[in-house]
């Protein structure tokens, strides 16, 4: 839409000294002439925009010129509000509040309006993550070291990384660093890293985004299918969705979907407990069998 896309463009306006419309142009995807008009619109609107021709020319912001808040409506700085509430579900703070009650200073009915959109980015770990989160966002800012415990698959270990962002990615968080150790950049997940604490200023080095392509960060190594129980058909579509399964003539659930290893697998099937049986790879179906006699065993002893 239009409106959006003039408040895109002076946002960009707002952090960058200066631009050219044909940058404009492909970041929004539209031509060069829709540009010059939103450019007008925006001068229309009086937002003193100077346009200077030339090869170092570009389109700026009049030196000196704050943003008024009534340039953003009421459903602008309720989608603001929503996000940064998000925010203040994780700090452990109100500080994100703070800010949007300074954004819309006037404006008392946007803080206490009815809210259609609750995002609440926390977990069942919340008094243990904020004080992460708010660790690693200080050491991002200040570029300084984080020592820390790392529990993982295969086993522990003590790491020290320089942090640059922090991620929430499959209802987690996590953080990208150099890793001291591995010499490489790193994605750490915070809900298995204990004894957080902050070392020496590091030179930040030129950081490329992770790539959070769920085939790269979780690759599959097995095509898992196996027969599910109809009344399990809650948790297909909940962990992997509808198109995970098709329903067989007798009821039955065929289920079709890539595992990243044998332990996720074996672990998986036992939990549905006689509710599901293993069909491929076939050569599992030997580790849940003594998987499952190894717990009857345990519980024979008690």
């Amino acid at each position: 839409m239009k409106i959006e896309r003039l408040i895109g463009i002076l946002a960009i306006l707002l952090q960058q000294e200066k631009t050219t419309a044909p940058k404009l142009a492909a970041r929004f995807e539209v031509s060069r002439r829709t540009i010059n008009r939103d450019i007008d619109a925006l001068c229309m609107a009086g937002i003193p925009l100077v346009t200077e021709p030339g090869k170092n020319g570009g389109v700026s912001i009049m030196e000196g010129y704050k943003i008024d808040r009534t340039l953003l409506s009421t459903s602008d700085l309720q989608a603001i509000l929503a996000g940064l509430r998000s925010l203040d579900s994780v700090s452990g703070t109100n500080r994100y509040a703070q800010l949007m009650e300074k954004l819309s200073a006037g404006a008392s009915n946007l803080l206490t309006g009815d809210p259609h959109i609750l995002i609440d980015l926390s977990s069942w770990y919340k008094e243990s993550l904020s004080p992460k989160i708010e660790l690693l966002h200080g050491a991002i800012l200040t570029g300084r070291r984080v020592a820390f415990r790392y529990f993982a698959p295969k086993g522990e270990s003590r790491r020290v990384i320089e942090p640059y962002d922090l991620i929430f990615q499959w209802s987690s968080w996590y953080v990208w660093g150099w890793c001291e150790s591995r010499e490489a950049f790193r994605l750490f997940k915070l809900g298995r890293m204990t004894e957080l604490q902050t070392g020496e200023p590091f030179k930040k080095r030129p950081a490329p985004l992770p790539d959070l392509n769920p085939e790269r960060v979780f690759p599959w190594a097995y095509q898992v299918k196996a027969i599910i129980q109809p009344e399990y058909k809650w948790r297909l579509v909940e962990e992997y969705g509808p198109e995970s399964f098709t329903v067989q003539p007798d009821g039955t659930l065929l289920f079709s979907f890539g595992f990243v290893d044998k332990t996720s697998i074996v672990g998986w099937i036992a939990s549905f407990g006689d509710g599901a049986e293993l069909l491929a790879p076939a050569e599992f179906r030997q580790d849940i069998l003594e998987f499952a006699e190894g717990i009857r065993k345990k519980y024979l002893k008690s």
